[in-house]
């Protein structure tokens, strides 16, 4: 077993307060402290969600789990943006609604 498959990182995950299905995953050793502040005014308060080992090999829903490594190696942290809406739920917001009997 090589070294990048037995990689084990303790992993903390927040819910956004300001925005639905955004999520921030940082090293729960390091916390939030090399999560930037601009980021952080924009995510709004951090709820904790979930703690989990991540494993380069672990299914995620929305993102690959050596990404979601890679990321928290590199910059301390790893935003997960919502989902992109698809353009026929848009059209629900831009078509007026008018009554017409």
């Amino acid at each position: 077993m090589s070294d990048a498959t037995a990689r084990k990182l303790l992993c903390e995950i927040f819910k956004s307060s300001r925005q639905d299905e955004m999520y921030l995953y940082v090293d729960k050793r390091n916390g939030m402290k090399d999560v930037p502040h601009e980021l952080l005014e924009h995510f709004g308060k951090p709820e904790p969600v979930l703690t989990m080992i991540l494993t380069p090999g672990k299914k995620l829903s929305r993102a690959k789990a050596c990404d979601v490594m890679a990321a928290i190696d590199e910059k301390g942290f790893y935003l997960q943006m919502p989902p992109a809406k698809e353009s026929y739920l848009l059209d629900l917001y831009r078509t007026p609604i008018r009554p017409s009997y």
